[in-house]
């Protein structure tokens, strides 16, 4: 039965690398078949009805929650110019010096990250940012890295990450915090040594080509001028309380939604913007809402008695236990999670984790340690993501290009995740 079930998750992999079925919608099919192909009952204790899909679609809410507030506190950030604001004063300081300027739009970019993620992150700081590195001589593909880098590097610290993984692996935030405060150094040294070599590696290229250039949000910006100085310290808010304070990630979140908004907005219009920022946070959250509705119900089809029965003996057969040889599997099967493959953790890859977890294989948070090393290299470098797509295109450039220039950066991250975990946890 075991192998029944690889087949049917090798099958749900091709549907999503062929893109004949979305993720989310190819994930709960995957769930649907792994439950029924471990012999689970229509209805009552672990069954297909009531625990794989009652029990499962909710089972990320808090996790949807923190999305949700991640992504009104990203619209907040864009509407009051404070994004804007932060990325013209590190263009204006750099100047013409191309080095300076991509370090300062990807300190922008890293405290973006810690907020909100995707596309959303990315043209916060990229819609200013890689016109002007673009225009100081920095070759295309290194403008478009460079965004995605800042916001990898700002990852460890975006408080719905830390939500998400807590609840996926039923683990406590602080251990999440704790885990991803040794991958930080790691992701920001990545990030820096990829900006140090790669404006440097082909010299500057002053060839100014974009293949769009969206009007309405510059003029809004222009409009709007710079925000306020202590305006700025927003995205620091909810980081502070979180990391610093140990304050809870939902009331650090709403904190950084009211900081943005008071310091930024007349009393008059509070409400108008309130409101109007909050629907533009769920339009753009929607769409990971949905992915994580279908990943608890994975989470829950992987988690029944008889898909663990069935699994684990194969799974324990080819996970490696000795430390040395983990570092060196997982550092080997890091493209495995590029183009929605087995271990993208935003897919079939939290099925694995969860399946790793049940079965006894390996400790909870030496998972943790497996799924955010990986997280680290999709987030930057899988083609298919929606922040590599839409870096690549605002630069005039492929995403496929700027796969090729960011991999072997992100790889020595996953690298040092992975090393951190074997002399950690195992």
């Amino acid at each position: 039965m075991g192998v029944v079930i690889l087949l049917i998750m090798a099958a749900g992999v091709a549907a999503m690398l062929s893109r004949k079925l979305p993720t989310a919608f190819a994930l709960v099919l995957l769930a649907l078949a792994i439950a029924l192909a471990s012999g689970a009952p229509p209805t009552g204790e672990n069954s297909l009805l009531d625990t794989v899909l009652q029990e499962g679609a909710p089972a990320l809410a808090a996790t949807m929650i923190a999305i949700l507030l991640g992504s009104w506190l990203g619209r907040l950030l864009d509407e009051t110019g404070i994004a804007g604001t932060l990325v013209r004063k590190i263009v204006e300081f750099g100047g013409d010096r191309p080095v300076v300027v991509a370090l300062g739009v990807l300190a922008v970019s890293t405290l973006v990250g810690t907020v909100t993620g995707s596309a959303p992150a990315a043209m916060l700081a990229g819609i200013i940012g890689i016109p002007a590195m673009i225009a100081v001589g920095i070759p295309k593909v290194t403008a478009a890295g460079t965004i995605l880098m800042g916001i990898a590097a700002g990852m460890p610290f975006e408080l719905p990450v830390w939500q998400f993984f807590s609840s996926a692996l039923e683990l406590p935030v602080p251990t999440v915090r704790g885990f991803m405060v040794k991958l930080f150094p790691f992701a920001l040294a990545a990030a820096v040594l990829f900006v140090l070599i790669e404006t440097r590696r082909k010299g500057t290229e002053h060839a100014w080509s974009l293949t769009s250039v969206p009007e309405k949000p510059l003029s809004r910006r222009r409009r709007l001028g710079d925000a306020p100085w202590y305006a700025l310290l927003t995205p620091a808010v909810p980081l502070i309380l979180a990391l610093g304070l140990d304050v809870a990630i939902v009331p650090s979140l709403l904190a950084g939604v009211v900081y943005a908004l008071v310091t930024t907005t007349r009393p008059g219009e509070m409400n108008k913007r309130l409101l109007r920022t909050l629907y533009g946070g769920f339009e753009t959250a929607a769409a990971p809402i949905v992915l994580f509705i279908a990943i608890g119900i994975l989470l829950a089809a992987v988690k029944l008695p008889g898909a663990v029965a069935a699994l684990a003996p194969l799974v324990k057969a080819v996970s490696p236990q000795n430390p040395v040889l983990f570092v060196l599997v997982f550092t080997l099967l890091v493209p495995l999670c590029l183009y929605r493959g087995p271990l993208n953790v935003f897919g079939l890859g939290a099925g694995i984790a969860g399946v790793l977890i049940v079965a006894g294989i390996y400790p909870a948070v030496a998972v943790l340690g497996l799924a955010t090393s990986y997280n680290q290299v999709f987030g930057v470098a899988d083609p298919t993501s929606t922040q590599t797509v839409w870096s690549a295109q605002y630069a005039g450039v492929t995403p496929q290009q700027v796969m090729a220039r960011t991999l072997p950066y992100v790889w020595l991250v996953a690298l040092g995740g992975f090393t951190v975990t074997a002399a950690t946890y195992l």
